[in-house]
């Protein structure tokens, strides 16, 4: 990685950032949808829901992160067709400049927007009850998890974006995987679901993020999900990184 590229990169990631900080109403957005669910989950289906924790809200909240992320990503692959759109990829282009860096721009950009979206959502979840005794380093552990997520999702976002044909297109893409934790364990427990929705809810790769997390928090030993979790989402950034760089290079050349 050459200092070449780490430069180019740091402007045009300040660049992206520029525009998310003059527009904060994306980040607010972006927060808002999974924290109104926080509260009707919490306040008006909680009492009916049993998953063996004293406080819903703690059962909860790691699936909402998801939500939260699954929906941010929408935006980065927006942010990606506006500037194709626009003309502004072309004039970077025809700069002298590291072409990879303006992908990666997208996706540092990416990384930052969510993570302030998850510090508001989990702000509002410790106003309506969440506690956890978990350490610093477990926090930085739900960190890495929720990071390397959001970074497996931003490439995907990366593709949607170098090949859609309209804005909405290049948003829609977003719908599956935001409405995928709802068949996890991010709501309630696998095992009160019908026989084949348990089947797709254990082995699909919310259900080993959210358990690791909640896991984390509860001070519960985190046994094989966190190893699944981890496969999972590494497995989809190697795949989306390489169809995406595929995508561009043709985009380039």
């Amino acid at each position: 990685m050459s200092t070449h590229f780490l430069a180019d990169t740091s402007v045009l990631t300040g660049r992206s950032m520029r525009h998310i900080f003059r527009s904060v109403d994306t980040i607010i957005t972006t927060a808002i949808t999974p924290i109104a669910l926080m509260l009707l989950f919490v306040y008006v289906f909680g009492g009916a829901i049993r998953t063996g924790t004293e406080n819903y809200v703690n059962y909860l909240l790691p699936g909402i992160m998801l939500i939260a992320i699954a929906s941010g990503i929408a935006y980065t692959a927006v942010r990606l067709f506006s500037d194709m759109q626009g003309g502004i990829f072309e004039r970077l282009q025809s700069m002298p400049i590291a072409r990879s860096s303006v992908l990666w721009a997208h996706v540092l950009t990416s990384l930052v927007a969510n993570g302030l979206s998850l510090v508001i959502i989990v702000g509002v979840a410790l106003l309506m009850g969440f506690r956890t005794s978990a350490s610093v380093l477990d926090w930085l552990a739900v960190a890495g998890i929720l990071a390397l997520f959001t970074l497996a999702l931003t490439w995907i976002a990366i593709i949607a974006g170098l090949t859609a044909k309209s804005f909405d297109g290049a948003g829609g893409f977003s719908y599956p995987l935001i409405f995928l934790p709802f068949i996890s364990s991010a709501f309630v427990p696998t095992d009160t679901m019908p026989g084949p929705v348990r089947s797709f809810a254990e082995n699909q790769p919310v259900t080993s993020i959210v358990n690791t997390i909640q896991n984390i928090f509860a001070l519960r030993p985190v046994g094989t999900d966190i190893w699944v979790a981890l496969a999972w989402c590494l497995g989809i950034l190697v795949l989306a990184y390489a169809f995406a760089a595929r995508v561009y290079r043709r985009k380039i050349s």
